[in-house]
């Protein structure tokens, strides 16, 4: 195994890990908010804090959707095409997406600037910079995950095309969708 197939199973693996840890403290949160309020002393902080935690989970499983090739795509349309311009057209999506994600993050950075000295209103030692660099952090990371997935869209643009997840849960045989749309302009 090469050097950089361990460095990007060891990123994937870092960042299912950061998931998996927001998503068991969501719950946490979440279950304690709901056993105080049923108790009848419910935590004035829980709320603020789930729905911090929640936005964390929204953009740190957007890095991970990134790393698994599970984002928004349309890899139907993308499969349609012939491989030779597959390859350019694949490689443009990429660099939109990434050229979104640097717009995204440099737009978060600045939001994080202006929020220097604020804290949440229920945890005011919990700075709303902390809070709301989970999108900068996020983007960043979502842009190298993209990185590293780029030799697999290359390979994937020359070769049989892409896998479409969508198709795929729905348990459709999307080689089969495909060879009767191949069939159909012909």
């Amino acid at each position: 195994m090469s050097t950089f197939t361990k460095f990007k199973n060891a990123y994937f693996a870092f960042l299912e890990a950061i998931v998996v840890f927001l998503v068991i403290a969501l719950a946490i949160v979440v279950t304690l908010g709901f056993v105080t309020r049923y108790l009848g002393s419910p935590l004035s902080w829980y709320d603020e804090l789930a729905a911090a935690l929640l936005a964390w989970v929204t953009y740190y499983g957007t890095a991970l959707a990134a790393a698994k090739g599970a984002h928004i795509t349309c890899p139907s349309v993308l499969n349609m095409c012939p491989p030779a311009i597959r390859v350019p057209i694949a490689l443009l999506a990429e660099a939109i997406t990434i050229g979104f994600f640097v717009f995204l993050g440099l737009a978060s950075y600045q939001v994080m600037l202006i929020l220097e000295g604020v804290g949440m209103v229920s945890l005011p030692g919990v700075s709303m910079q902390l809070v709301h660099s989970a999108i900068p952090v996020a983007a960043v990371l979502f842009i190298i995950a993209e990185l590293l997935r780029l030799p697999d869209v290359i390979k994937s643009a020359r070769g049989r095309g892409f896998i479409d997840h969508e198709l795929e849960e729905a348990g459709i045989d999307a080689e089969e969708v495909a060879s009767v749309s191949t069939h159909q302009r012909g």
